[in-house]
């Protein structure tokens, strides 16, 4: 006989995306990612889950072995099948997330960073907007730091998510066709995500009392210590953000900010971004859209860029 809890139980597929994470850090993660999977499909929200892993890493950070040993442990945890594609390439974040998504056959689906350790009561937290079917995109706050931006204290309506940690419906998926790995690499493909989906009609919510921890490197006084990484297409993924969305007056900011105040690894961004111009290669235009012209941006010499972006 089946729960009427049960009954209403969401099929979901969580993916990461891995490059070079450290084994005892994802099994610290899958660890606390299991036992609030736990918790959900205990209490009758999530049935059918399945967690697949895209490794882009040089080498393959996971053995099959690995794989099944974690299948054995974490089944009774509610996990039905856990899954590890070695892409043998670097493919990026959105690529490697567009990878996953071709092979996802559920209601919903958790993006979730393997540099994450979720909270125990994640998933509650995270469903409970969406009772409201207008809302295709909810994201969990991160600690120790948080993205600045502005959101509705009411509602949790935003402008974009982070896909640090970000449930999607099924048909927002299917509207958007998945991340833009055309354009970017690393970096504001949530925020281009995010705007597309909004473009299609949902809304972008940002929940709170959902939480993550986001391993980052801080300094003593707090700051967010940026890697060259994240130093280089933070600054590419801004450029080609506002280039795409049809906003040269940006281009042309960024461009003179990065060459006047930024480092080596965000002139080396212009300096990328400038070939693909001259050579006609860049992304085309986003389809003419009123409200695609109305986004700020603001940037913070030491981490990239830290954006507030309107759509």
């Amino acid at each position: 006989m089946v729960n009427p809890a049960q009954s209403a139980a969401r099929k979901l597929r969580i993916q990461s995306v891995l490059y070079g994470n450290k084994r005892e850090d994802l099994q610290s993660s899958l660890e606390n990612l299991a036992n609030a999977i736990r918790l959900a499909v205990m209490a009758g929200l999530l049935t059918d889950v399945e967690l697949a892993f895209g490794d882009c890493s040089p080498q393959p950070v996971f053995t099959p072995k690995d794989i099944e040993a974690f299948q054995t442990k974490y089944w009774s945890f509610g996990i039905a099948r856990i899954t590890y594609d070695y892409f043998d390439e670097n493919k990026g974040s959105a690529g490697g997330h567009n990878a996953l998504l071709a092979k996802f056959d559920s209601d919903l689906v958790l993006i979730l960073n393997p540099d994450t350790v979720v909270a125990p009561n994640i998933f509650p937290e995270l469903l409970a907007p969406l009772s409201n079917p207008k809302i295709g995109l909810v994201e969990a706050r991160q600690l120790p730091i948080e993205h600045g931006k502005d959101y509705d204290r009411a509602t949790g309506e935003t402008s974009w998510a982070s896909t640090a940690c970000a449930l999607v419906t099924k048909d927002a998926i299917k509207q958007v066709i998945g991340f833009d790995a055309v354009s970017f690499f690393l970096y504001c493909d949530d925020v281009d995500f995010s705007w597309r989906i909004r473009l299609a009609g949902f809304k972008v919510v940002f929940q709170a009392s959902a939480v993550i921890f986001h391993d980052k490197r801080l300094s003593q006084s707090g700051q967010w210590q940026s890697t060259a990484a994240e130093e280089y297409y933070s600054s590419e993924a801004a450029l080609m953000l506002a280039h795409k969305y049809g906003r040269p007056d940006l281009v042309a900011q960024f461009r003179a900010d990065l060459r006047q105040n930024g480092n080596e690894n965000q002139r080396k961004a212009v300096a990328k971004f400038d070939k693909l111009e001259e050579q006609r290669q860049l992304p085309p235009l986003w389809k003419a859209h009123p409200r695609s012209r109305c986004f700020s941006m603001a940037s913070t010499p030491n981490t990239g860029f830290d954006h507030e972006r309107h759509l």
